[in-house]
């Protein structure tokens, strides 16, 4: 494999961490003068673990009419990506406009504002400039919610995470054990994980989804006469795949086909892959080796269902926005804040840098629209969400953003936009160390660069979506491709603003 030296592991990630100190040491980074708002409401539609396998993006398996609906009156970004392919950081790089070498969040634990605290963030912005700002269920990862960015606190529905007898009767045992085994259940890292999915005999609003959409409808009653940022939050398709038995019953599981690639990349580094643990502490998943053929049926069925789940909440939220009156002054979004490894490589879960990981659902639509129904190929990226709201509402920019207003895309489409995509994972591995990956997409090619801080090399992997869509063979090592690296290596360390939309 090609290597990296220790100069360029280091002036790709200190320029990061130069970005960050700088932003937790200036007092405010938003420009706080009064603004002539557009006054236009934003709904802010954050969906948990979910990927394009959406009518709107073409899976004709998928039962997704509500935001099949909202698409016909929107914008789809069939090419929009996150910034890490793992909860917290994706919502935090998103809330601020901020790329994760410059939040310097990269797991599940640590709050932004411990490393850039005086940010201010999507909503606060909204705040700041005469907006209500609300939010339900999950916007920033669980238990990292951020008081100052709403205008009343954050709300969470409490509904139990199983609904049938079995799932019920095997989490509490799974408590039980767990405490007696002197573990903190409390701790998400050492609380147990009971069944990986279940389909309950259940109303909507038995479960959180559906209690959120409650929630939601109720508010927007309430304060339906001010200038709105509501965000509402959904968990599902995030594991563990549980919805009403309504949804599973809309599909034929013999029809789920399962992953025709079921091995890692060819020539592929196993730093880059991963162990899908996150499935694998569910009651019942296999600590190693792949799921039987049965299971991975199970798994695929339970993701559409628990997608479909979330659907139709969606579909209660903006038709109430209809019925309101609302709808002509609204801007909707709708974001899955990753995508998901359904089988593809052998994986399960997120965690890569794979386009399956890192490619997620963007949605948007805005009053006045000339461009309803139509689709965008352009890339475009999860930090481009906080400028874009900024701009299609009037709401000044906070300072240092890393990421362009796509509002040029919603007038037109197919206009040239950025040479690539930014994310990025880190990865630790026995005798390798920590290592992290940045990953570049352009329009045809996934360049992926591994470095080592303790080693200072590296690993490249290279993937020509032209000739090998479904990233099955890695391509960096090949004699004929050695200009190419170099290019794309290139353009990888000149970071995103050389990769910035054309004037």
């Amino acid at each position: 494999m090609p290597q990296v030296t220790r100069r360029q592991f280091f002036g790709t990630s200190m320029a990061g961490i130069t970005g960050a100190t700088l932003l937790g040491s200036i007092p405010d980074l938003a420009n706080t003068a009064p603004a002539k708002v557009s006054k236009h409401n934003v709904l802010f539609i954050a969906v948990d673990d979910l990927k394009p396998n959406l009518g709107c993006y073409g899976d004709p398996l998928a039962k997704s009419p509500n935001i099949d609906r909202l698409a016909a009156k929107g914008l789809v970004f069939t090419r929009s990506y996150c910034q890490q392919a793992l909860c917290s950081p994706s919502r935090t790089s998103l809330l601020t406009g901020l790329r994760p070498d410059t939040t310097r969040i990269y797991e599940l634990e640590t709050h932004f504002r411990k490393t850039i605290p005086n940010v201010v963030t999507l909503p606060e912005q909204f705040k700041r400039h005469g907006y209500h700002t609300q939010a339900f269920s999950k916007i920033y990862h669980g238990g990292l919610d951020d008081p100052q960015s709403w205008t009343v606190p954050h709300w969470a529905p409490q509904r139990p995470g199983y609904a049938t007898p079995e799932g019920l009767e095997i989490m509490e045992r799974l408590r039980k054990e767990a405490t007696a085994a002197g573990k903190n259940i409390q701790d998400r890292r050492q609380a147990p994980r009971g069944l990986p999915w279940e389909a309950p005999d259940v109303p909507d609003n038995a479960l959180a989804d559906g209690a959120t959409a409650d929630k939601a409808l109720e508010v927007l009653r309430e304060v339906k006469d001010r200038p709105l940022f509501l965000a509402v939050g959904f968990l599902k398709p995030h594991l563990p795949f549980v919805a009403p038995k309504k949804y599973w019953d809309m599909y034929d599981k013999n029809k789920f086909t399962l992953a025709d690639n079921p091995n890692p990349p060819k020539d592929s580094p196993p730093i880059a892959w991963t162990s899908w643990g996150e499935l694998r502490a569910y009651y019942g998943m296999p600590k190693q080796g792949p799921l039987t053929d049965e299971q991975a049926r199970n798994m695929i069925h339970g993701y559409y269902a628990a997608a479909s789940y979330t659907d139709a909440q969606i579909g209660r939220v903006v038709d109430e926005l209809d019925r309101l009156g609302l709808r002509d002054n609204t801007v909707i979004i709708l974001w899955g804040d990753h995508g998901w490894h359904l089988g593809d490589h052998g994986f399960w879960c997120k965690h890569t840098n794979y386009e399956q990981a890192v490619r997620a659902p963007l949605l948007i639509s805005v009053p006045g629209q000339k461009t309803a129904g139509q689709k965008s190929d352009a890339l475009v990226e999860f930090v481009d969400i906080c400028p874009t709201l900024f701009d299609l509402c009037g709401v000044p920019l906070t300072d240092g953003l890393e990421g362009t207003s796509f509002k040029p895309l919603i007038e037109n489409p197919q206009r040239p936009w950025k040479k690539a995509a930014f994310s990025q994972y880190p990865h630790g591995m026995k005798g390798r160390g920590q290592m992290m990956g940045h990953s570049l997409r352009t329009d045809r090619y996934r360049l992926t660069e591994w470095l080592s801080k303790d080693k200072g090399e590296g690993e490249i992997e290279l993937y020509d979506y032209q000739t090998d869509p479904g990233e099955n063979v890695n391509i960096a090592g090949r004699p004929e491709n050695a200009e190419l690296v170099k290019q794309l290596t290139k353009l990888l360390h000149d970071g995103w603003r050389a990769a910035l939309p054309p004037r």
